[in-house]
């Protein structure tokens, strides 16, 4: 490890803070150092690995797609990134979908189709674009610009123009703001997940969607890491009982593999013509083929047994000694803890557990079909953890 930890500080840009910890091999929901020591992940890879390390199926169809062809120009045609597109739209009711690589891309491709929607229907300068504050978009410029969070911002001035940030569940606000600016589209994610996994109120959520239909603004929902099973719907605004005009997601739906899609609604299917947008490595056939066999299997058998692990959750941590509140939806959790988050995340890795952090808070987001014998384990390793004294 001390090797390891001397090369990777060496030669890799010192954009993280890792635990010291490394990972060599796992399955399911358990992961092994390099000293043989087991851990039960409940961050998935932030929100990534959605049917846990090494799944044999996922694994399975990958590997497949890897001895048939392993990456073609977009000028070509392939099997995998038809099926996933289809797939995604049958599930939805949304129209059409274009694939990136990531989260942030994905949320650039929305803007990018709200601002082309609105400049063609109502002028060039329909160009603002609502977002929250507290949200996260991503890291370019612009979905930095979309991020609701002053400190994201500061360095890397000047971000690109056109955002402006409401309070969350303040409708009056919002509206305020789409009054007094041309405004292209709203950005909503409906659990805010960096900003301390917190769900958005339902009648909040339901009047900014009556208000952007009313008035032709494009309603962007950010599934980024909500999405994919994670709320214990396919999507998070299912749960709200809205549709959106964009869907941007990522993270869970590739299973490990970098994989983007921002969802077109009727509206806006259209809206990209041929050289508006691309990607080289979007709709790459590997990708897309695990993500085909992952949204395939989230079925309403397991969004049940999200909604039971997530109910079990909350359950057991209310109300426990050390924990002052939790938060979130699905098996996306934040916990309010009464000692330092990173003091309790640190006892529950020495102890086996690895957890992860957002803002405040200690963050679960474990795999969608983590077993029940061992979620039960890691929470009470959590717990015991909450509860030592300062």
């Amino acid at each position: 490890m001390s090797n390891l930890k001397q090369i990777d500080s060496t030669y890799v840009a010192g954009t993280y803070a890792r635990f010291p910890v490394e990972i060599v091999s796992g399955k399911g929901s358990l992961v092994y150092d390099e000293n043989g020591k087991r851990y039960i992940d409940m961050g998935s890879g932030i929100g990534v690995t959605a049917f846990g390390i090494s799944d044999d199926e996922w694994v399975k169809a990958v590997t497949d797609q890897l001895n048939k062809v392993q990456h073609m120009s977009n000028l070509y045609y392939t099997q995998p990134c038809a099926s996933l597109a289809e797939l995604l739209c049958t599930r939805t009711g949304m129209k059409k979908v274009f694939f990136s690589n990531s989260g942030a891309e994905s949320n650039e491709c929305a803007i990018k189709v709200a601002r082309k929607y609105a400049a063609e229907k109502k002028g060039p300068e329909y160009n603002t674009v609502i977002t929250l504050k507290n949200s996260f978009h991503g890291r370019t410029l612009t979905t930095l610009a979309a991020t609701g969070q002053d400190h994201f911002h500061e360095l890397f001035q000047p971000l690109t123009p056109g955002f402006v940030h409401a309070p969350a569940n303040d409708f009056e606000a919002l509206k305020v703001l789409a009054e007094a600016h041309k405004t292209a589209g709203i950005l909503l994610e409906c659990v805010q997940g960096e900003g301390g996994v917190i769900a958005l109120d339902p009648a909040y959520v339901k009047a900014v969607a009556d208000y952007a239909k009313e008035n032709d603004i494009i309603l962007m929902i950010d599934e980024v890491q909500t999405g994919n099973g994670r709320t214990g719907e396919l999507y998070a605004y299912m749960n709200f009982g809205i549709t959106p005009d964009v869907v941007s997601t990522a993270k869970g739906l590739g299973g490990g593999l970098p994989l983007g899609a921002t969802l077109l609604g009727e509206k806006v299917e259209n809206v990209l013509a041929p050289g508006d947008h691309g990607s080289t490595f979007g709709g790459n056939p590997v990708a897309c083929a695990g993500a085909v066999n992952l949204i395939s299997r989230i079925d309403e058998k397991l969004l049940a047994e999200v909604k039971e692990k997530s109910d079990y959750i909350f359950n057991t941590l209310k109300n426990c000694k050390g924990i002052k509140g939790v938060s979130g939806m699905g098996l996306m959790i934040g916990i309010e803890t009464e000692r330092p988050a990173s003091d309790v995340i640190k006892d529950c890795m020495a102890a086996g557990v690895l957890c992860l952090s957002a803002k405040t808070k200690v963050r679960l987001l474990p795999a969608l079909n983590i077993p029940m014998d061992v979620l039960k384990e890691a929470i009470e390793i959590l717990k015991q953890a909450c509860a030592k004294e300062a």
